[in-house]
């Protein structure tokens, strides 16, 4: 079966019922707001409803949705690509891959070489087969097959900036790699024509040895002069500035570099520096390592090319992947480096009993090395890209790795390997093991902080053709009375487990529907983009140059706007509101406490990953990336300048504690009833092997909540703090309206 024979039978993403939406929208809004300014939503919720506006642009964007792949692709599209704040630490996620569990095996070989082949042969098959479509498509558990179209974008792909605004441009013919070492380039082909492989195993281990031994030979200081990589850490509308310059488009071998780089199947990161906290290896594979000797920037955090799909290896073969956002998402690179990680194990055991199964149906690849490499045309040997650096240059180099140590030491990043059970207990235990680790979240930051607060996880829309995430908003009436309960002192713990269902049911019922489509983000952001076009005079000019087809090149929609049409024209609506000023629901203050997330998490994860993270999306939030396994729970988090470390350490302690309070309720219904007590029997027995995070075990809440009883203060002195203080573009209709500003505060960054 075809790679992409099912996208004809894919359903497009649904626009959910105006008037559903916007009950969604209050009903994720009550538990965050208080009853004054939950009166105010409520107020601005149904002026938007009753004085036309919302009719109006929702009947536009159904009109704009008809001939489009999906209502929300665009705009979401316009939100990463419009975006400038540098991509490193903001846009790019990051994944840990487990290690090789044959490292030990050759020692002989260089660990980080020997790794680094072994990962780009995979790849190249993957690249194969998905180019010759017989990669199996992805499905759900039932059957039901995946859009597949994000793969077209995951390699030969990058992100371009412009004066306008970024472009994502792809290379479908694309047959090289580029290789970094010590922040120096380096290019050599790896496929042929009919997407063979061009080496093998042991030629890419030569070549990779011979690069690393090339840039050793360019002096520490020279290094960080050219070190061309920290362009694209920088704001996209600087690096856009450099990049469109005289020194790089007027000079030929810098313009050469630039398209070599943008259309390389991917970048292979080698850094030389043996890691093995996870902490650090972490940060390295999210943003590199900011190592300053004597003035002069020596870290990982150069050797970097943040607008395209990396492979990143260090010195002892650990390897991760950092990834450009707009294009793809994270279902989609935990399929290809699920299968990479999986077959570079069954390459090894080939090379012992070649009678061992393959990854990928077709004929192995490693028998079936291009005959093509003799070809003049083909350079299967390195060749160094050396840039012609200009004074003008040299100083955005300077700048960019000073502006990058800096954001890279404005961010913590922290780990907790929670080992004392995982998803296996979880479902014993009769809870969703993903809504049982949010609730987790909820209950620790209410530990730390004693209120919630706007939390984002992303479920997944690939059923639909064309489908990326809708948000799932966690803090609900039912989460919100849980972490409330769980920190009474009498509440019995029977009820505070019923509270816990409670809000876990909550949760799932929550992801099921944005799983279908019926969430509240996607479509009251699509409502703003159609109302800002509107307010721009672009509703109703020719949109068929941002009609995504198979084979577009994703762009930002930039259109003039000198459109012929003009608010208060022919095509004025007749409403019972002035339709360019803001409307109500989105001058709200509602709407910007929805988009300032505190607690942006996602689960995305299998065996084959060791930890995955991101940064915070907001100055005041943390970042956690998290994976549910059968026996463990890994967790990432990050944040600017907050408790990071604190608030794993209290997670930690909350997670002993609920398992506690689990096992007490369930010894003593076995002692007053003569009842089944398997899921209790069958728990594992408490043993702590927190990496990093030593912490004993917890049996009371006095100890979770840092040595404090119910806060030492009751819970309506906690209550009495009111909410977290506002962010500073509160009150947008007091302090004049940008649609700019506006546009910035759309945090789909998320993921």
């Amino acid at each position: 079966m075809s790679t992409f024979s099912k996208q004809h039978t894919l359903k497009h993403l649904p626009i959910p019922s105006l008037e559903k939406t916007c009950e969604n929208y209050l009903n994720v809004l009550q538990p965050l707001e208080t009853e004054r300014e939950h009166e105010k939503t409520k107020e601005a919720v149904k002026r938007f409803l009753e004085d036309g506006s919302g009719a109006f642009l929702d009947a536009e964007l159904r009109k704009y949705a008809k001939n489009r792949a999906s209502y929300i692709e665009q705009f979401w599209y316009d939100s990463y690509l419009n975006h400038d704040s540098p991509v490193v630490l903001n846009l790019n996620p990051f994944f840990l891959l487990e290690d090789d569990p044959f490292n030990n095996e050759t020692t002989c070989v260089n660990p980080q070489v020997k790794r680094a082949a072994s990962l780009t042969l995979s790849s190249l098959k993957f690249i194969r087969v998905l180019r010759n479509e017989t990669l199996p498509a992805d499905t759900l558990k039932n059957g039901q097959p995946l859009c597949m179209y994000q793969y077209k974008k995951l390699f030969g792909s990058a992100r371009i900036p412009t004066e306008d605004g970024c472009v994502m441009q792809s290379d479908e013919n694309s047959n090289h790699i580029v290789v970094m070492s010590k922040s120096q380039f380096y290019w050599f082909d790896v496929l042929d024509t009919d997407n063979n492989l061009l080496l093998s195993e042991q030629d890419l281990i030569i070549n990779f040895t011979s690069i690393i031994q090339d840039s050793l030979q360019t002096p520490t200081n020279e290094i960080a002069k050219s070190s061309f990589g920290v362009l694209t850490t920088e704001n996209r509308r600087v690096w856009a500035r450099i990049r469109h310059s005289p020194t790089i488009l007027e000079n030929p071998n810098n313009s050469e570099i630039l398209s070599i780089v943008d259309s390389a199947l991917f970048v292979i990161c080698l850094d030389d520096l043996v890691l093995s906290d996870l902490s650090d290896l972490a940060k390295n594979m999210l943003c590199g390592l900011s190592i300053v000797d004597n003035g002069v920037q020596v870290g990982t955090c150069t050797n970097r090319w943040y607008d395209k799909l990396q492979i990143i290896i260090t010195q002892n073969g650990k390897a991760g992947i950092n990834f450009e956002h707009t294009g793809v998402d994270g279902h989609t690179v935990l399929r290809y480096v699920s299968d990479i990680y999986t077959d570079s194990i069954l390459s090894f055991a080939k090379s012992i009993n070649t009678n061992a199964p393959s990854l990928w149906t077709e004929t192995s690849m490693s028998d079936s090395i291009s005959s093509e490499g003799g070809r003049t045309d083909l350079v299967t040997i390195p060749r160094k890209l050396e840039w012609d650096l200009t004074p003008d240059l040299s100083l955005a180099l300077r700048f960019g790795e000073t502006r990058l140590s800096d954001l890279i030491n404005q961010n913590e990043f922290k780990h907790l390997e929670f080992k004392s059970y995982g998803s296996s207990t979880i479902k014993k235990m009769k809870y969703s093991p993903d809504a049982f680790v949010q609730m987790a979240f909820q209950a620790t930051y209410y530990a730390l902080y004693g209120r919630v607060e706007c939390t984002y996880e992303p479920a997944m829309t690939k059923q639909f053709y064309h489908g990326r995430t809708e948000a799932v908003r966690t803090v609900s009436p039912e989460s919100n009375l849980f972490v409330r309960k769980f920190f009474d002192p009498n509440m019995p713990n029977a009820e505070k487990l019923k509270f816990l269902s409670e809000a876990c049911k909550k949760h799932s019922e929550q992801t099921k529907r944005c799983s279908v489509g019926e969430g509240v983000d996607r479509h009251l952001f699509a409502l703003f983009c159609i109302w800002r076009r509107y307010v721009s005079g672009e509703l109703n000019s020719d949109f068929e140059a941002t009609n995504m087809q198979e084979d577009d090149t994703v762009v930002c929609d930039q259109r003039s706007e000198s459109s012929e049409h003009t608010v208060g024209g022919n095509n004025e609506p007749n409403l019972k509101s002035d339709l360019t000023s803001l409307p109500a629901i989105f001058a709200d203050s509602g709407w910007d406490k929805l988009n300032n997330t505190i607690l942006s998490t996602s689960n995305c994860g299998n065996p084959s990953l060791r930890l995955f993270g991101f940064g915070p999306v907001s100055a005041n939030g943390f970042g956690i990336g998290y994976i549910i396994k059968d026996d463990s729970i890994s967790i990432c988090a990050s944040s600017k300048h907050r408790q990071t470390s604190r608030f794993l350490v209290t997670l930690d302690s909350y997670l002993d504690e609920v398992y506690r309070i689990y096992k007490e309720v369930n010894e003593s219904a076995e002692v007053h009833a003569p009842i089944d007590t398997k899921i209790s029997e069958e728990a594992p027995v408490m043993a702590k092997n927190i990496v990093k995070q030593p912490v004993a075990v917890k049996d009371s809440l006095s100890t979770l909540l840092g040595g404090y009883g119910y806060f030492d203060m009751g819970e309506e002195d906690i209550k009495s703090r009111g909410q977290s203080p506002e962010p500073p573009f509160m009150h947008r209709m007091e302090s004049g309206f940008s649609i700019r500003d506006i546009e910035r505060k759309l945090r789909l960054s998320e993921y």
